[in-house]
Formats: structure tokens, C-alpha cells, sequence
């Protein structure tokens, strides 16, 4: 008998979270390119998802390019970074198909989410981008499937978001370039801090632990209440639309297979 091992290829040995991350990256710097080369004009009316667009029945197709491309540097590393973690976790949890379909229909609900928060509250014209919604709908199953897990959520970006929105409309024209550069090299810090072996740096990053149930109402019910006082280039509806997908998918998994989730719940604990 003649055995033949077959050897995964270096693309095969990628996780789906991986390759949702490289394609991402890709699609946000063609994005980066379609605005130098077409204009923003562009990128709003057909890659980024406007609410009055999708109300007249026009760029539908938005609300899956919307998913991948990002609205700058920041964005794009903050929301890489937690699908790194967030998703590889719950990959492993829950396999890759199920996981494909969570990212997906998350995301495709943040949108509608979003449309439909600005038609009643909000403004048609504002057009919005991001993976956010769809990550938040991970952290929603993970919510329900791993409770008492703990996860660290990093408050110094959080932080430095609401002073550049602050202090930005103070600083004149010439100074928002040097603070631009200023604020992304401390993001970055942070960010990076994480990994150290050192406690004190990594306290740069304000890490706050927290169990996996709270951190859902962490992310989002600071922002929404900050939201009132100050403009943030936020959407938070996207971001609740992908976690109440999340949640209700998380408590589908656990009423179907109540041993594994049980199993599931206390592994990670």
C-alpha cells in the first residue's frame, strides 16, 4: 500500500481571519489609490456605503466594499488588530464556515444598521467604511460562547481618538499635519506596548481586563454617550447592528449544542 502525504501550501497554512485580514489590507490601499487617482468623490459614491445612495436604490453593492476598505492608517491597523485576536480565537472555536458567515452577515447588518440610524437620526449624505460591524459581531459570540474569558481591551487609543477630535478643531491648518504624525507614532506605541516583557511599558496602552461579556458594553456605551457631546467619526449603530447579530447567533450555538458550548464555557474561563 502506498501512502502519499499531501503538504499544505504556504496560502493553505493561512486561517480564514488571516486571509480576511490580507484581503483587507489589499482593498484598503487599492482604496487608498482609488482616492488619489479618481477622487474622494468616488470612493464615497461607490466604494464606501452612503445611506441616500442605498435609499435611491443605487450602489448597493456598498455595503460588501464598505466591509474592506478602511478610512485611513488608524482605522485600518485598530480593527486589523482586533480581528487578529478576536477572530483567530473564535475561528478555532467555531470553525472556519461558521466563522465566514458571522464576518459576513455582521458586517452586511452594521450597514443596514447604520442606513437606517441615519435616515432617522442622522445625516444621508455622511458615507461610512470599516470591518468594525463585522468584528463586533465576533466579540458578540464570544460574548455568549466565552463569557467569563478575559480579554484586555486597550483604552489609550480610545483616549487619543477622542483628544485628536477634540483638539484638532483648536489647531490651526498648519499644525494638523505634525499632529497627525504625532498621534498615529503614539497609537502605534500603544499598541505595541502590549508585547512587551516589561509591565511598566506596558501600561502606555491603559490595558483594562475585563471579561468577555463586558467588553461589548465597554466598546460601545462610552462612545455612544461621548457621541452626544462631541462628533466622533464613529458609527456606532454599525457597530451594535454587527454585535446583535453576533449575540443572537452566539445563543443559536449554545441552544443547539448545549454540551459543546458547556464545554466551550469552561475552557475558557
Amino acid at each position: 500500500m502506498r501512502i502519499i502525504y499531501k503538504k499544505n501550501g504556504f496560502w493553505e497554512s493561512f486561517s480564514l481571519t488571516n486571509k480576511f485580514i490580507l484581503f483587507t489590507v489589499i482593498a484598503s490601499i487599492l482604496g487608498f489609490i482609488f482616492i488619489a487617482v479618481f477622487g474622494e468623490d468616488f470612493f464615497l459614491n461607490y466604494i464606501a456605503i452612503k445611506p441616500a445612495l442605498v435609499f435611491s436604490g443605487k450602489s448597493l453593492w456598498t455595503f460588501f466594499t464598505s466591509i474592506l476598505v478602511h478610512g485611513g492608517f488608524f482605522h485600518l491597523f485598530a480593527n486589523m488588530f482586533s480581528l487578529f485576536f478576536l477572530g483567530n480565537l473564535l475561528e478555532k472555536i467555531i470553525g472556519s464556515k461558521r466563522f465566514f458567515w458571522v464576518y459576513i452577515f455582521s458586517g452586511l447588518l452594521g450597514g443596514i444598521f447604520y442606513i437606517f440610524s441615519a435616515y432617522f437620526f442622522g445625516d444621508l449624505s455622511v458615507a461610512a467604511v470599516g470591518a468594525s460591524g463585522a468584528i463586533f459581531g465576533l466579540l458578540g459570540v464570544l460574548a455568549v460562547l466565552t463569557p467569563n474569558s478575559r480579554i484586555y481591551l486597550i483604552v489609550g487609543p480610545l483616549i487619543l481618538l477622542f483628544l485628536q477630535v477634540v483638539i484638532t478643531g483648536f489647531l490651526p491648518n498648519s499644525f494638523l499635519a505634525v499632529f497627525s504624525i504625532i498621534f498615529n507614532l503614539l497609537f502605534i506605541l500603544m499598541i505595541f506596548s502590549m508585547f512587551s516583557f516589561n509591565s511598566s511599558l506596558r501600561k502606555i496602552a491603559v490595558p483594562l481586563e475585563l471579561k468577555m461579556w463586558v467588553l461589548p458594553i465597554v466598546a460601545i456605551v462610552p462612545l455612544v454617550i461621548i457621541g452626544f457631546f462631541v462628533d466622533l467619526p464613529i458609527g456606532n449603530s454599525a457597530h451594535f447592528g454587527g454585535l446583535v447579530f453576533g449575540l443572537i447567533y452566539g445563543y443559536y450555538l449554545r441552544k443547539k449544542f448545549p454540551n459543546k458550548a458547556r464545554i466551550i464555557r469552561n475552557t475558557f474561563r
